[in-house]
């Protein structure tokens, strides 16, 4: 078989057994717990690779890989970071909060920072309008890399390749919600492991070994690329890391991940997560960023970012594995979208509506339609600056919960108006750092808004006498 052939026949079959898996959740979904939390029974593989592969979107694979072979040595500072976001997810706030939502019994993330609180229903519409904000443009942002790349592989149009990608998402996020979307998510966030450890070792072994993939990397990048603070120098190259490390404050504040974490069934699972989830991270980031080094070395001309990893693998692999890898690559993208549609549906039609209405799938469920409708009308229609609203998104969403769930977990009442308070003031100073220049690192706009946020936070905080505290 040919490559496009190779690439159509792997992508059927693996899209059949997403659908059979949304057939086989629904069965188990029968209420809004379970179609938004699962029920609170994810094991620690599901709850560990689906968290995992949900909050790395394209970006993990196209994203890693492309930087490390656009900045050179400089890229490594990503690894670290974002290595740092996992851990504290699993080590300080997964025991925490698994407890405590199950203790308060919050289904959404929204849920568990408004309850108990005055001011609640503002503070639920408040986190609405920043989930389905930010989500919109994530969500047409993966659509977008998906149609992307039905494109450059089939030779369809970009608009029918977006359409195509929405459908096959839309089908098992509605017949199975969490459940589908957790057992999806683990499905690919293994495929991605594989990847990861296929395609850079069968480049390295291309290469000649990694003593020789250093030295034609001196001879591959230029002085600048060279460099571990690539252009910046002084106080700018510590902007640069400062910025880049910004990253992982954005993981404590990401409802599609934390409400994983929140769904986990007990104590046991939360232990044996955390070092599932952490070396899910240290396997990925590492391995792409020596893949993004090795296309720079291989490929004799030259191409964007996003398309080392795709470019690559044509070039050492059989088109059998070269399917396989861009079928792990959409699973990156599918990973992260059908997660952020069920938060967005969840953030309509369980946290702002009527207790009759958190009754009605059918209401959860059409949510998921309009949604995934806007998000697919926003690549088609409006794709330009998309790709730079994605980090955006996790920085605004970072420091809109973070520093909001970091003091509740640390035994502190907010008073229900600091709660708000806080909540907008991370958001919209996100907003409004923007639209700034960037400095090295962006290092305003991933950083302050998370402090003044915290600040706000912290002022308004008491102790609290009923802390949940974790084992």
């Amino acid at each position: 078989m040919d490559y496009q052939t190779t690439v159509l026949v792997t992508l059927i079959i693996y899209k059949v057994v997403l659908i059979a898996i949304g057939i086989w959740s629904n069965k188990r979904t029968t209420n809004t717990d379970d179609y938004f939390i699962g029920g609170r029974e994810l094991g620690p593989w599901v709850a560990a690779i689906s968290a995992a592969a949900s909050a790395s979107s394209a970006w993990s694979l196209l994203g890693m890989s492309g930087a490390a072979y656009l900045l050179g040595l400089s890229a490594i500072w990503i690894v670290p970071s974002v290595v740092l976001g996992y851990s504290l997810n699993w080590l300080w706030l997964a025991p925490r909060i698994q407890k405590k939502a199950k203790q308060q019994k919050s289904v959404t993330l929204s849920d568990f920072i408004a309850q108990g609180r005055s001011h609640s229903k503002a503070i639920l519409w408040l986190c609405s309008l920043c989930i389905v904000f930010s989500f919109a443009f994530y969500i047409a942002a993966q659509f977008q890399a998906a149609g992307n790349m039905f494109s450059d592989t089939f030779e369809m149009s970009s608009n029918n390749s977006i359409i195509l990608g929405t459908l096959i998402i839309l089908i098992y996020t509605l017949l199975g919600g969490f459940w589908a979307v957790s057992i999806t998510d683990t499905l690919q966030g293994l495929l991605m492991v594989a990847t990861a450890i296929m395609l850079p070792t069968a480049a390295i072994y291309v290469i000649g070994g990694p003593i020789e993939l250093w030295q034609q990397m001196q001879l591959a990048f230029n002085e600048t690329q060279l460099t571990w603070f690539g252009e910046y120098q002084g106080i700018y190259a510590l902007f640069f890391v400062l910025g880049t490390f910004g990253i992982g404050l954005g993981n404590p504040g990401q409802p599609h991940v934390v409400n994983r974490l929140m769904a986990l069934k007990d104590e046991k699972a939360v232990r044996q997560g955390k070092y599932i989830g952490i070396g899910w991270s240290v396997i990925i980031f590492i391995s792409m960023l020596l893949v993004g080094w090795s296309a720079k070395v291989l490929l004799a001309s030259p191409v964007t970012g996003e398309q080392a990893l795709v470019t690559l693998s044509q070039q050492v692999f059989h088109p059998v594995l070269a399917g396989i890898v861009v079928a792990a690559t959409l699973s990156a993208i599918m990973s992260t979208a059908d997660s952020q549609l069920l938060v967005s549906a969840s953030a309509i039609s369980y946290d702002v509506s009527s207790q009759k209405s958190r009754q009605n799938l059918v209401l959860s469920r059409f949510t998921v339609i309009a949604m995934c409708g806007v998000a697919m009308c926003l690549a088609i229609f409006a794709p330009e600056d998309i790709f730079t609203r994605v980090l955006f998104a996790w920085n605004a969403l970072g420091a809109a919960f973070g520093p909001v769930v970091i003091i509740i977990l640390m035994g502190r009442i907010i008073s229900g108006k600091f709660t708000f308070l806080a909540i907008f003031i991370g958001f919209f100073s996100t907003v409004i750092f923007s639209f700034f220049p960037a400095p090295p690192g962006d290092v305003i706009e991933r950083i302050l808004p998370f402090v003044f946020a915290f600040i706000v936070a912290w002022i308004g905080s008491s102790k609290d006498n009923n802390r949940v505290t974790a084992t």
